[in-house]
């Protein structure tokens, strides 16, 4: 008995001692588990683990004859580097379609991702079938960093913007006319779609009507008035593009129809083809004019002259007193000068024509004998020397 309790003692006493021996800090216990922790899967890889089709076998013999083999050809594979960065443009072809977007093979370990919003720049309500298909080829651009699947994500939006935005300063540098299509209105103006760009047109530069909602889906001509591709600003102008279509079919000389839209203390301003031109008060009429309101009436129907025209900034100067017949026929009888107004002009440009050569001729004759001035100087110079020597 007293054996037995004296080995129960030492028992315990060993116990006692060496139990602290088996604590572990929490540091290494967080250690062990970090150590111990297993390797998350990449998607292939889970895929793979999953696989239960068919399992091919290939003899030695086969591989010898190959001169390859399935373990050299996984080696191979974990030993390329696969070195795939932010904003790369790469190549890759449309593999399948997936929620929300489709997968695209560019040669990684794991397929990329190309999302709905990135697959295209314009997109309206539209599917990621109808803008992309299945075996299509094209570059895209990597738009983010490999995820715990080692997974990228892909964008063909990007691609077209930076194009886009290539053509769009293409155009202004060369200053060509283009047709757009209207999206939407505001209370400035309207927004049109030029290249896949949202470009602004200010109220003020569309001819002809305002901004409402009947201009949606109108396609109309217009110019860049600013661009400028750091801020994200297209700014456009139908105007411009109106104006200069028409002012070069136009010529000083020309005899138009108009429409007066307003009258001023200094003349009337009247609209031809789409165009504001300036009727001076000056330009009305031989006689003197002095109640401008009992001559020409706002929405009233003339014909005029052009006598002068800025083709850049689209201003066009008018003329009714170049189609009097008689001085102050527009005051007593202007329907008399609209019916002769062509022939009126006919004559006013000929005799304008001869001015003109006469100007030349004259301005020739004085050159000619500001020449035979200078010769006769020489010559009595010279006559003055041989006297000289002469006398010598």
């Amino acid at each position: 008995m007293k054996l037995s309790i004296a080995l129960l003692s030492l028992t315990a006493g060993a116990s006692a001692f060496t139990a602290p021996l088996q604590t572990s800090s929490p540091s290494t216990t967080s250690l062990q588990s970090t150590l111990e922790k297993p390797k998350q899967l990449t998607r292939f890889d889970r895929i793979k683990a999953k696989y239960k089709g068919p399992q091919i076998t290939i003899s030695p013999e086969v591989e010898e004859e190959v001169g390859f083999s399935y373990s050299a050809f996984d080696d191979a594979v974990a030993a390329t580097d696969y070195s795939f960065n932010r904003n790369d443009v790469v190549k890759g072809t449309v593999v399948q379609y997936d929620k929300g977007g489709c997968i695209v093979d560019i040669g990684a370990k794991a397929s990329a991702f190309l999302p709905l919003q990135e697959a295209a720049l314009i997109q309206d309500g539209v599917s990621i079938e109808s803008l992309i298909e299945i075996d299509e080829e094209r570059n895209f651009e990597i738009i983010s960093e490999e995820d715990e699947n080692g997974q990228l994500m892909v964008s063909i939006r990007r691609i077209q913007y930076r194009e886009a935005w290539d053509q769009v300063v293409a155009k202004q540098e060369t200053d060509e006319a283009f047709d757009a299509e209207c999206v939407s209105v505001n209370r400035g103006g309207a927004i049109f779609l030029v290249n896949g760009l949202r470009a602004f047109l200010p109220g003020s530069h569309l001819t002809g009507r305002l901004p409402d909602e009947d201009l949606i889906g109108q396609t109309l001509p217009l110019k860049f008035l600013e661009v400028n591709q750091e801020e994200n600003k297209l700014v456009v102008s139908n105007r411009r593009a109106v104006v200069e279509a028409q002012m070069a079919d136009l010529s000083r000389g020309d005899v138009i129809d108009g429409l007066v839209k307003a009258l001023k203390p200094y003349g009337a301003f009247v609209e031809v083809g789409g165009m504001s031109g300036l009727l001076h008060i000056s330009q009305i009429s031989m006689d003197r004019i002095v109640d401008l309101e009992k001559v020409l009436q706002p929405g009233q129907k003339i014909k005029c002259m052009i006598i002068d025209h800025d083709k850049v900034n689209g201003r066009i100067a008018l003329s009714t007193k170049t189609l009097e017949p008689e001085p102050g026929d527009m005051i007593r009888d202007p329907e008399r000068v609209y019916d002769m107004a062509d022939e009126t002009a006919r004559i006013y440009l000929e005799k304008q024509e001869a001015e003109r050569k006469k100007r030349e001729e004259s301005a020739q004759n004085i050159v000619l004998g500001l020449g035979d001035a200078l010769d006769d100087l020489g010559s009595s110079d010279k006559s003055s020397d041989n006297l000289d020597s002469l006398l010598s």
